[in-house]
């Protein structure tokens, strides 16, 4: 659906950035916090000549759907088997050390506040993943993120992705109205809230821990619009095509999105406090409490 707010004017802001130390003049991260895409069509990551190797799904645990690495700890999660575990590593190591440069120079105000970095190689074409799986976890499907078995009590969820497909396929996104209006249209349609039921997921393992009002407002959300077949072909959208050596970041748990077709992504996650923001108002948490009138978390 056309819609004027979706324009890419409105909805984006394209960055000339060439590479991930570059200082950047403009507003990124007001911008950001707005809930604009940021898209950077010249930031690519480019691979040394024996990774390149390691670009086959045949890597991938066939449980897991991609490859995840943790800077802090070192874990990698989501190999096949262990042969490629140093090469896989060392990249993600080194990509995560690149977007620490990028937040620096975009974002300096939050520099030391970032926090909870994992990384994931993804391998997969897209319709491979959504064939296989079921709606809830289709994410060719308009959504906001929001962790079923992580709760993070509105905590932000910053995403930087990079297209390191070798073969110069794009990748395809849609993305959907402001958080707001997401808000006014789904939240009469959101199941009430049962603490009992979440100190009972907690205490059986199903989450890491307690999942606040906010967390199940999202989770929530994040199924209700993926159910809405209607929303999905006819609600407001604006679609992306992000080249092979671009980046793009967004706060994923606030701009709605979709990933419809490509191959081959690096793809960085950080979480932030609201508390860190510059607009807190414009957290989805403050946006859900102001409808409601009272605390979420």
């Amino acid at each position: 659906m056309s819609d004027p707010q979706l324009s890419p004017e409105r909805a984006t802001l394209s960055l000339p950035l060439t590479h991930w130390a570059q200082p950047c003049e403009q507003d990124a991260l007001g911008a950001l916090e707005q809930g604009k895409v940021l898209l950077l069509p010249a930031l690519g990551f480019a691979l040394q000549a024996q990774e390149l190797a390691l670009l086959t799904p045949a890597l991938v645990d066939p449980k897991r759907k991609n490859i995840s690495y943790n800077a802090q700890s070192g874990r990698l999660r989501g190999l096949a088997s262990g042969d490629n575990a140093a090469a896989v590593s060392a990249l993600l190591a080194r990509y995560h050390r690149d977007c620490l440069q990028l937040v620096a120079n975009l974002f300096p105000a939050w520099h030391q506040r970032l926090h909870t970095p994992v990384n994931t190689l993804r391998l997969h074409p897209v319709n491979a993943w959504r064939a296989a799986s079921s709606w809830r976890k289709d994410d060719s499907r308009l959504h906001v993120d929001a962790f079923p078995s992580r709760p993070n009590h509105g905590q932000r969820i910053l995403r930087i992705f990079t297209n390191i497909n070798p073969h110069g396929e794009s990748r395809q996104w849609r993305i959907g109205e402001p958080f707001p209006r997401l808000v006014q249209r789904f939240l009469p349609r959101l199941k009430g809230y049962s603490p009992w039921i979440c100190r009972l997921q907690r205490q059986l393992g199903i989450t890491r821990g307690l999942r606040s009002h906010y967390d199940h407002l999202m989770l929530q959300l994040h199924d209700a619009m993926k159910a809405d077949g209607d929303y999905q072909q006819h609600g407001p959208q604006l679609a992306l095509e992000l080249p092979a050596g671009s980046s793009w970041i967004c706060f994923s748990d606030q701009t709605p999105h979709a990933a419809m077709a490509g191959q081959y992504l690096l793809e960085q996650t950080f979480l932030l406090a609201v508390a860190d923001m510059q607009q807190a108002d414009n957290a989805p948490l403050r946006v859900l409490e102001n409808h409601l009138g009272k605390a979420l978390v």
